[in-house]
């Protein structure tokens, strides 16, 4: 079982800047991903961007050049740098961990409880 705690979100004007935080918690495998992924309302639930426990990391399209995604192993806490944010980066921002190196069948099976990041313009 696996426990994931968000932080960060907020609201913010277009063009300024946010640090979301996931720390994990249980049965944590030394090979694992964590992810973010976001949600707007009336839109499906889409990858942001995701980093393996050996640095890998991917980005959606839409945030490459803008958002970071990081991590630090030792507290199993991962970090997304968001800056240069729009509009339509607003959703509720969902942490997301599996082990491994690939996205399961169904997706994550482990999830936060989501943040929301409204982004005013």
């Amino acid at each position: 079982q696996v426990q994931l705690v968000e932080s960060g979100g907020g609201l913010v004007q277009a063009g300024e800047s946010l640090r979301l935080s996931c720390a994990a918690s249980g049965t944590i495998f030394r090979l694992n991903v964590m992810g973010w992924y976001r949600q707007a309302p009336g839109k499906q639930r889409e990858l942001v961007a995701a980093i393996t426990s050996g640095g890998s990391t991917n980005y959606a399209d839409s945030v490459k050049g803008r958002f970071t995604i990081s991590r630090d192993n030792a507290k199993n806490t991962a970090y997304l740098q968001m800056n240069s944010l729009k509009p339509e980066d607003t959703a509720l921002y969902y942490c997301a961990y599996y082990s491994g190196i690939t996205t399961p069948p169904g997706g994550p099976r482990y999830w936060g409880q989501g943040t929301q990041v409204t982004v005013s313009s």
